[in-house]
């Protein structure tokens, strides 16, 4: 489509100055390359994406779609639109109608992302295939996916997922199914809805005009299915009331009788990929073709895993599939991360992409190009003979045994592995990775960005947000947390010492840092890292002022009643006289510190301080002359009292799921696991562990984890204190913990060695390792060791 269609396709009012072709949309600034093909669509979503149209003006953009009217827009092609979203999801159906092909539509509450990603795998030995990018499955997500559809495309899979009512009309409108599948329905995102019924209506909208629907008929909810869709049903159930009879027995599943050889073995697993199978038949599929994609399937995790590799390099590791749209979510990632300038790519021949191998990786070269990739280490009979395409430093191998034989070298430099299921790239990914613990500690950033829009939508627009990533981002990792942070764009960083400063400088972090804790003797660092001091004593203004020669920022620290750190009021005259003196001194911001903002019976008290920290604040700047950041509220706080939200809020720990005030549906973002190193089985009345405290009144089978109190697990939770989740099942400890590791009792579970073990996570919970040893959340989040490996997951 050209620019000037867009008022044909959604209305709108168009001023152009250069018509041309568009192929490339995008919502994010962060993602754009400059091209002249490529618009920006201004969306008003948890930030203004207006207060970014500069930025991407400075990009090179010239195409924009907007709802407000622009100061200037000379030289610029601009939409005006009453809704940036619903104009981006028009012309996203339009591109849809353009193309007859047979697409099949995926939603319910669970699984929608893994039957997507199996069918795919399964249609592909048939047809050049188009689908989401990973789990692409949002208002925004799924325009971005369809636009994706080429004229090379014979079929699309699209995945579609609704938190709220009125949602999936507009998602159906793009993606126009030929055929549904209905995964699951349970009670995720419930708060939108009024009830189960209305949120399975509003889910099957997306199959209103498909010819089939997919669903099982043993769930309790398939007789409403029955009654709201008028679709051609195709049911399958385990106990013969479908139309599709199934039968799961160990590696094999059976579909009307026909037999189909599977690795998988749990109930969600054994239910997705039945899911995918059923689709696969009705699709026209062979036997022989389903039975080939199924054995290219494997548990591994549809995710993008970011960890630590050797040398001091990192890993992004995206092994489970390979194509076009998903290399170029994984180089926007990797683009995003600043930890090391280097960049490699190691690639695996893309297949089923229905374009030429010339024209293929032509675009790949000048993606890689655009993304900053320095080499490229191709993996496949394909991708090395278009060596010519590639105009980076380059290195091709046959195969993936061929590369393991022949690893070049890394250090310091970012990787990212993105590989095609069949070349099994996992094996170079855990070659390269940096061999540490044995325990995990996992951090979500899909949850870590849920939470910090939960708080994010509590602000007025011009309220910013500091973020503390002190004790090592709570002990998530304070590198990978602050880049994270710096790429969703927060204002500030706030950290307790200047090492942890020096540290986010040295790591590619360019936000301002204000250290809360300056140890006196490193004033001397902050000028030639531009950091902002806490000053909160006199002691500590004379130093400063000693050890530095140029202009400092300082964030002066009022005591308002919690006796921590800070000046008193009765200090304030002198403090303001000290300022004056020394003109080179600037005041970036004045806060304080609400110390019972948590508990609403301790309202009047934070009144009292918010009171007196006004008071102090209006002195000094009326005495200065000039504005500085007003801020006070910590994470409750900024949930409990907006109308001390002033010029900006600092948020702590809610960003990492815990909400003192319960009213935020805030995400768990860790989970600590393990993996069991071996299972004993032991007789009524023999002793486990250290001094013989774990006395076995049964006979017993004891699995021995690789975790204890130098990995922060604390002795207090030995001798059945705490329990760990094994087999779906809460086992408890026995004996005392150890340095390295714990005895957890498994007699009840079916465990084994290699089996994974969950420390915390969804269940048991942060709470309830604090609960059982008597603590606050804080305090487990910060005791994970250092020496326990960090992976970074975005689903």
């Amino acid at each position: 489509m050209r620019f000037s269609d867009l008022s044909k396709i959604t209305a709108g009012r168009i001023a152009i100055s250069e018509d041309c072709d568009l192929h490339h949309f995008s919502t994010d600034t962060r993602t754009l390359s400059g091209k002249k093909d490529e618009v920006f669509i201004a969306i008003n979503a948890n930030r203004d994406g207006h207060q970014f149209i500069e930025e991407a003006r400075k990009s090179g953009i010239k195409n924009f779609i907007v709802e407000q009217v622009l100061s200037s827009s000379e030289g610029l092609n601009v939409f005006q639109v009453k809704n940036s979203v619903n104009a981006f999801q028009d012309i996203a159906a339009y591109h849809r109608g353009q193309f007859d092909l047979p697409v099949t539509g995926i939603t319910g509450s669970n699984g929608k992302t893994t039957v997507k990603e199996w069918l795919s795998a399964m249609l592909s030995e048939k047809h050049f295939v188009v689908k989401n990018p990973k789990s692409y499955n949002s208002q925004i997500g799924v325009p971005l996916s369809v636009l994706a559809i080429g004229k090379n495309h014979e079929f699309g899979v699209f995945e579609a997922g609704i938190s709220r009512a009125n949602e999936m009309a507009y998602l159906a409108k793009i993606i126009q199914p030929s055929m549904g599948i209905f995964t699951t329905l349970d009670r995720a995102h419930d708060e939108g809805f009024q009830s189960m019924k209305q949120k399975l209506e509003e889910k099957l909208k997306l199959f209103q005009h498909a010819e089939i629907v997919i669903f099982r008929s043993d769930a309790a909810y398939s007789a409403d299915i029955d009654l709201i869709l008028r679709s051609q049903k195709v049911t399958w159930a385990l106990d013969g009331s479908g139309e599709i009879n199934v039968q799961w027995q160990p590696g094999v599943i059976l579909i009307n009788g026909d037999k189909f050889q599977t690795r998988f073995s749990n109930v969600i697993e054994l239910e997705n990929v039945t899911h995918a199978i059923v689709a696969a038949r009705v699709s026209g599929l062979s036997k022989v073709q389903i039975q080939k994609g199924l054995n290219l399937l494997s548990s591994v995790p549809m995710r993008l895993e970011f960890k630590k590799g050797i040398n001091g390099s990192y890993i992004l590791d995206d092994t489970y599939n390979n194509d076009l749209a998903g290399l170029k979510v994984a180089l926007d990632y990797l683009a995003s991360r600043r930890e090391n300038k280097k960049r490699t790519l190691i690639l695996s021949d893309i297949l089923q992409s229905g374009v030429p191998n010339d024209e293929l990786y032509k675009e790949v070269n000048e993606l890689i190009i655009e993304k900053g990739i320095s080499r490229l280490i191709g993996v496949g009979p394909r991708i090395s003979m278009a060596s010519g395409s590639f105009k980076v430093e380059a290195m091709y191998f046959s195969s993936t045994d061929e590369l393991l034989i022949n690893l070049p070298s890394f250090e310091s430099e970012m990787i990212l592995i993105k590989g095609a299921r069949n070349f099994e790239l996992e094996r170079v990914s855990k070659l390269l990775e940096e061999q540490i613990h044995g325990t995990v500690l996992e951090i979500n950033f899909e949850a870590l960005q849920h939470n910090l829009d939960q708080y994010r939508k509590l602000l007025q627009p011009h309220v910013k947000m500091m973020v503390m990533v002190k004790a090592n981002a709570y002990g998530s990792g304070i590198s990978e947390v602050a880049n994270f942070l710096q790429h969703q764009r927060v204002d500030q960083l706030g950290v307790a010492y200047v090492d942890e400063a020096i540290s986010l400088r040295q790591n590619g972090i360019s936000l301002p840092i204000m250290i809360m804790n300056p140890f006196i003797d490193s004033f001397s660092q902050f000028e030639k890292f531009n950091l902002q001091a806490e000053i909160f004593s006199f002691g500590h203004l004379d130093r400063l002022l000693k050890d530095t020669k140029g202009e400092m920022s300082v964030q002066i620290k009022i005591n308002t009643g919690m006796h921590r750190l800070g000046f008193d009021m009765s200090e304030l005259n002198k403090l303001i006289q000290m300022i004056k003196e020394h003109s080179r001194l600037k005041v970036e911001g004045i806060f304080t510190h609400f110390s019972r903002s948590d508990d609403p019976k301790q309202d009047e008290f934070t009144m009292k301080q918010a009171k007196l920290f006004e008071q102090a604040y209006n002195k000094i700047v009326d005495s200065l002359g000039y504005q500085a950041a007003k801020h006070a509220c910590n994470s409750s706080a900024t949930v409990r009292c907006p109308q001390y939200h002033y010029d900006m809020v600092r948020l702590g720990i809610g960003l990492h799921g815990f909400d003192p005030t319960h009213r935020l549906k805030l995400r768990t973002t860790g989970k600590l696991k393990t993996v069991i190193s071996q299972v004993q089985t032991l007789r009524k009345g023999e002793a486990v562990g250290y001094s013989g405290k774990g006395m076995l009144n049964r006979d017993s089978r004891i699995a021995v984890l690789p975790i204890g109190y130098e990995d922060g697990y604390v002795r207090a939770f030995g001798n059945g204190n705490a329990k760990v989740l094994i087999d779906k099942k809460l086992c408890p400890l026995i004996g005392n913990v150890c340095m390295d590791m714990i005895m957890v009792d498994v007699t009840d579970t079916k465990a084994k060695e290699g089996d994974e073990a969950i420390i915390f996570g969804e269940n048991p919970t942060i709470k309830d390792l604090a609960r059982w040893s008597n603590t606050i959340p804080y305090e487990i989040l910060t005791n994970v060791s250092s020496r326990v490996k960090r992976v970074f997951v975005w689903e």
